[in-house]
């Protein structure tokens, strides 16, 4: 085993042994050492803070029913303002995605709130904070058939549907080798086949999942099974906030407030009221 592939399996381990201590109830992402301090910044002399983001990503960001710029991207932005005492400094404005980063470069805006990852070749470009939220892998089964950790063993022969191409199929063709994998091309014929016993079970991105639990077309039929599984090298390593690279002292700002949110609960109520379906 390389060491990428022993660390995802550490990971994928660990996770899942997580998601079966704490099954009974709705998890939050602890991406943060309570112990860990971190300095805070002085931020006096800051003109102003303007994060940009989008509108088409709920329930990230999004107009709502009387027209003002809402979601969990515009509430955490305000908290982040909140906890760095700059709050009557913050703006948030929406852009369409092809144009945040031209903001970014002409100084229409400081920072950028809309779930970037940090990357090798972002990292030429942006400095980022820490990530906020990480995307883990996740298997729904109908409820009558949902089964626990350890889930290798019970899966075998079974048929588990996956996008085809996806960083999943992979994740699952890798680490779930005595599976029956069927691909598809589009998330909603997976999700039906799923609920009308045509799979055992769908293997995908938990929070996109959690969307389909919590809505009208799975009529309540299916639960999370297993997990959630991390695996950067095949899933990245989460969502960030991104600065230019000569504002590396902002993005460690923005480390310190998310430690904050965390240690105070405030990440966990904004995470919650957002996603009442948790994928982790």
């Amino acid at each position: 085993m390389n060491p990428a592939q022993l660390t995802l399996a550490i990971a994928l381990t660990l996770t899942a042994m997580f998601g079966q201590a704490k099954a009974a109830e709705p998890q939050v992402p602890a991406l943060w050492d309570s112990k860990e301090r971190l300095p805070k910044p002085e931020l006096s002399a800051l003109p102003r803070l303007r994060f940009l983001t989008t509108t088409d990503f709920p329930p990230f960001n999004f107009i709502d029913k009387s027209g003002r710029l809402s979601g969990f991207h515009v509430d955490l932005a305000r908290a982040i303002c909140a906890e760095l005492g700059i709050a009557e400094k913050c703006q948030i404005q929406a852009l369409p995605w092809d144009e945040l980063d031209s903001a970014l470069s002409r100084g229409d805006g400081e920072a950028l709130i809309a779930g970037l990852p940090a990357t090798a070749e972002g990292r030429e470009k942006y400095a980022f904070s820490r990530p906020y939220l990480q995307l883990p892998a996740r298997f729904i089964m109908r409820k009558a058939q949902a089964i626990t950790e350890p889930l290798a063993d019970k899966l075998q022969g079974k048929r588990i549907g996956v996008i085809a191409g996806s960083a999943h199929e992979r994740v699952l063709r890798d680490y779930f080798g005595n599976v029956k994998v069927v691909t598809y091309t589009r998330p909603e014929w997976l999700n039906i086949d799923l609920k009308d016993g045509k799979l055992d079970a769908v293997f995908g991105d938990g929070m996109r999942l959690s969307f389909w639990l919590a809505g009208t077309d799975a009529a309540g039929c299916c639960r999370f099974a297993g997990g959630p599984y991390l695996a950067p090298e095949y899933l990245g390593t989460g969502l960030t906030i991104a600065t230019g690279t000569d504002n590396a002292a902002l993005a460690a700002a923005f480390d310190y407030a998310l430690h904050e949110i965390a240690a105070k609960g405030t990440f966990a109520e904004l995470y919650l009221r957002y996603f009442p379906v948790s994928f982790y």
